[in-house]
Parts: C-alpha cells; structure tokens; sequence
C-alpha cells in the first residue's frame, strides 16, 4: 500500500499491486488494472519510488507460523 495525494489535497491509501501503469502528463495518471483511474499530486518518479519500496518491505515481511 502507498500514500498519496488527490489533486483536492486529500490523502489516500493505494494497493500497488493494482497498479497498471503511471503517466505523467500535466498531473500524474495512474490506471489501475480495473481500468479505473487516479490521477494525484506526487511525481511519476514519486509513486514509482513508493511502488518499489512497497514491493521490498512486501517480500522482506515474515511469513507466520
């Protein structure tokens, strides 16, 4: 999951798993694999940066039991 930022200044949580692809226009547009869209306040490189660090601290977590 990784924060971000709706144009309207409200934050939000984003499951980076559902992440098609990000384009950066005049604003950032994120697709999701529903097809929907988002578009929000951080960079294209930010939502990446976050993308990432979400996939590793996802793996480094241990598995229970």
């Amino acid at each position: 999951m990784i924060k971000l930022t709706r144009l309207d200044g409200e934050k939000f949580v984003l499951n980076a798993d559902l992440i098609r692809y990000v384009e950066a226009h005049h604003d950032t547009f994120i697709t999701l694999i529903s097809g929907d869209h988002v578009v929000v306040q951080e960079t294209m490189d930010e939502v990446l940066e976050r993308a990432i660090e979400y996939q590793r601290a996802k793996h480094m977590v241990p598995e229970l039991g």
